[in-house]
């Protein structure tokens, strides 16, 4: 007879996705929707980088053609341009962290980090001071996106 030892485990906080980040993930993408000629819109894709391993909540990746019969699990080159949502149990610390040293230094072009209680997005490029949008059009230039802050936080 075999003895099996059953552990059970939690989901640690920071990976619970909360209703607002959740929202969000949909509405950023939707709203990236016509931007789907230059980009494949990417919601929660695990990247293998050299600087780690990381999944942004969003990702804009180089538009290419997917083979149906063969999946990637871990994607192996950077996006363009990675947006993180700061949930409630995130410390805003760690997703700057992330970005800087972990985004920037697998190639990522440009980073958001979007924050939900006060309806701001900051802009990370490398090397330069982030730029805060709470209203107006978010432009980022690495992706030469345009959004309206209002319609992600309508």
């Amino acid at each position: 007879m075999q003895v099996v030892e059953i552990i059970e485990t939690e989901v640690p906080l920071e990976e619970t996705m909360s209703a607002n980040h959740s929202r969000l993930i949909h509405r950023l993408s939707v709203l990236l929707t016509p931007y789907e000629d230059q980009y494949d819109i990417m919601p929660e894709l695990e990247f293998e980088l050299p600087a780690g391993r990381f999944k942004p909540d969003v990702a804009l990746v180089t538009k290419q053609a997917f083979d149906w019969e063969k999946d990637i699990i871990r994607y192996p080159t950077p996006p363009i341009t990675a947006i993180e949502i700061l949930s409630p149990t995130q410390s805003m610390d760690s997703l700057i962290l992330k970005i800087r040293d972990g985004y920037f230094k697998s190639g990522v072009l440009s980073a958001w980090l979007v924050l939900p209680a006060i309806r701001t997005i900051n802009l990370y490029l490398p090397n330069e001071a982030p730029i805060s949008f709470n209203a107006g059009t978010l432009h980022d230039p690495a992706a030469n996106i345009k959004m309206k802050i209002e319609a992600i936080f309508r």
